[in-house]
């Protein structure tokens, strides 16, 4: 396929309507310097520069469809704290409603704290609450999604595993968008993975994908096996499997196989890479691409991003870039491999 090909789904992303249903969390990171290891224990001290807080997990993903264009809708839960106001805050003030996100207060907002010194991830703590969202708070995500989905080119299901993505609010927005032709995208976790019934594509990274299908990838032959069970048992229309280094593979129910070699060139931080994949290939499918081009786009968004530390945001113009002209590394242009 001719790169040049994408590059008008690009230009249609500022047409896609999006809603994002997921575990909503905050991504806080504190920066230094390390030129000491510490008397008391052999760990090092980290002398901090500066601190940080973006959006993260499904608020990750909303992040990146808003950066791309993409008009969004959010479901989630926050606690009732001060992580959880500043969500709300930031979603706000990107021009979001944010009717569908519950604030349950027996609930601390997921935060996930990393340490880094010298561009290196030393240590990360999370503080959360694990447990399956309220009945009631169900109803008000779906309310939202029945409200909008004739408006929607899709929904997206962003699942970090912390309540929110559970079997009643899965079967309920699998209805509704079966029901008004709509695509459904997954970025699961794997424990939930037997709930993605008849989506349109789910993304499980290679680890995610060979747990589900209770085969371990070793070589080609597995990945083949690993892929079309999942197809198979999920009746799904494709599996979009990401392989780190080794790029990503598409299955589709049709049996076409597609390996993508990764155009990443250097990688600093995969954090995020997933969410900058789930968003790209959502919004390029909504804009009229077929899988396998959806894809093709998803992974030059995601060469871009693992270039980056944190969690990352892409801009269309820079997709754009990275097509034609290949990824950027430390200033410089590099050509593409796909």
């Amino acid at each position: 396929m001719n790169n040049n090909e994408l590059i008008p789904y690009i230009s249609k992303f500022k047409n896609a309507r999006i809603m994002v249903v997921g575990d909503l969390m905050v991504d806080e990171y504190i920066w230094g310097s390390v030129s000491r290891i510490s008397p008391e224990a052999p760990v090092p001290v980290v002398s901090v520069t500066s601190e940080s807080l973006r959006l993260g997990g499904a608020g990750n993903v909303i992040n990146n469809l808003h950066s791309l264009g993409g008009k969004v809708w959010v479901g989630g839960v926050v606690g009732n704290d001060e992580m959880g106001r500043k969500v709300i805050h930031d979603l706000r003030k990107m021009g979001l409603e944010t009717k569908g996100v519950v604030v349950e207060p027996e609930r601390i907002t997921t935060v996930k704290t990393r340490i880094v010194a010298q561009h290196q991830q030393v240590v990360r703590y999370d503080r959360e609450v694990i447990r399956v969202i309220h009945p009631e708070n169900i109803k008000q995500i779906l309310s939202l999604l029945e409200e909008r989905i004739g408006e929607l080119d899709a929904v997206l299901i962003s699942d970090y595993g912390k309540g929110v993505i559970c079997e009643p609010l899965v079967d309920k927005v699998r209805s509704l968008t079966l029901r008004a032709g709509k695509i459904l995208a997954v970025d699961p976790k794997v424990k939930n993975i037997p709930l993605f019934q008849q989506v349109t594509i789910i993304t499980p990274n290679h680890y995610e994908a060979a747990e589900a299908a209770g085969r371990w990838i070793q070589n080609e032959e597995d990945l083949i096996a690993v892929g079309r069970t999942l197809l198979q048992r999920l009746r799904v229309k494709s599996v979009l499997i990401t392989r780190g280094e080794k790029g990503m593979t598409l299955f589709q129910d049709s049996g076409e196989v597609t390996n993508i070699p990764t155009v990443a060139k250097e990688v600093f931080d995969v954090t995020g890479a997933g969410d900058t994949v789930i968003s790209v290939l959502t919004l390029a499918m909504a804009a009229g691409a077929n899988p396998k081009e959806a894809a093709m786009l998803s992974n030059y968004a995601a060469g871009i991003v693992v270039g980056e530390l944190g969690t990352a945001t892409i801009k269309s113009s820079e997709l754009e870039d990275a097509v034609r002209n290949g990824i950027r590394v430390k200033g410089k242009r590099v050509a593409s491999n796909s």
